[in-house]
């Protein structure tokens, strides 16, 4: 800690992130599963990018922003895993106060950038299904870059009000945050004054963050399910279907725990909570999606087998 100039206070220079355990021998179990996981997550969006880089026939405005979502999910799960990992086996938890920053920056830009290109995503969907003859007209690559950097533009700015609004308040006494990372309401709840003005401003922006997304996927489906029943051929129908499927699942995985932490009061439940709610959201979706995308999905299989058979005779 710093003395803050001409006041008698301190000023927090770090942070010690409790994490889930202090027993050594379940931290070495936890860093067993959470390393395995952690290079799953990588391997498996790792793997579904080589795919659609690689096969001609993937480059399409569906797979362009599939890739997306899978970089996005690899930046994702870095920004915290790989710290928590050091944190499990490591006799010191400290963070220093520009690297929670930066944490929680990164953290937020992502998750918001994820967040808003689900729409993008149904939009394509939408598209697909509603205008099958118009789909490259109109979701030409153009668009689809603009779609893209949209999504990322608009995390990244949101996420900067949020990390402001935490991190400019004073910090001047306790510093261990109940958590496995620098989340904005576990480190605002060490804040030297009354942070209730600011958890309702955060609590707005949140909700119109999560509300807003999922309003128009919403609206994009009832579009699309009204759209699939006109369709006459049961096969048509069951494939349209399926196509939608992955996406909604995936969207589900996200947005529940994200809506059960960012939509209520952060007093409404306990910290043990929020660290397992947050790790569901931010750990096991970016190990579920390509899972999810690679089992129903016909051409990222195929794509596969390609691959693996290209590698077979080059051997």
């Amino acid at each position: 800690m710093w003395m803050i100039p001409g006041q008698n206070q301190t000023r927090v220079s770090e942070f010690i992130l409790l994490g889930f355990s202090s027993d050594p021998t379940t931290n070495n179990i936890l860093f067993i599963v959470f390393l395995l996981i952690y290079l799953c997550s990588i391997m498996g969006n790792g793997l579904i990018i080589l795919l659609i880089c690689l096969d001609s026939h993937l480059h399409t405005p569906m797979y362009f922003f599939l890739c997306i979502l899978a970089i996005l999910d690899m930046g994702y799960v870095t920004t915290t895993m790989p710290q928590m990992l050091v944190h499990l086996l490591a006799h010191s938890h400290t963070i220093s106060f520009a690297g929670c920053w930066m944490q929680m920056y990164m953290f937020s830009a992502l998750g918001i950038s994820e967040c808003t290109f689900f729409v993008v995503m149904a939009y394509d969907r939408y598209v697909a299904i509603c205008y099958p003859l118009h789909y490259t007209v109109i979701l030409n690559w153009g668009l689809c870059r603009q779609l893209a950097s949209g999504s990322l533009v608009c995390g990244f700015l949101s996420a900067l009000l949020h990390t402001f609004f935490t991190m400019s308040l004073p910090y001047c006494g306790p510093n261990k945050v109940n958590h496995y990372f620098c989340q904005g309401p576990s480190v605002r709840s060490l804040a030297c004054i009354d942070t209730h003005f600011i958890e309702m401003v955060d609590l707005i922006l949140s909700v119109l963050l999560v509300v807003t997304p999922i309003s128009l996927i919403v609206a994009s489906y009832i579009r699309i399910a009204l759209a699939i029943l006109k369709i006459k051929s049961t096969q048509a129908r069951c494939k349209a279907f399926s196509t939608c499927a992955s996406h909604l699942t995936v969207v589900t995985f996200f947005y529940v725990p994200a809506s059960y932490i960012y939509m209520r009061p952060h007093s409404s439940y306990s910290p043990e909570q929020i660290k397992q709610i947050s790790l569901f959201y931010n750990v096991f979706t970016a190990l579920l999606n390509p899972v999810v995308y690679s089992l129903r999905n016909k051409d990222i299989k195929r794509a596969f087998l390609k691959v693996i058979g290209h590698s077979m005779v080059d051997c």
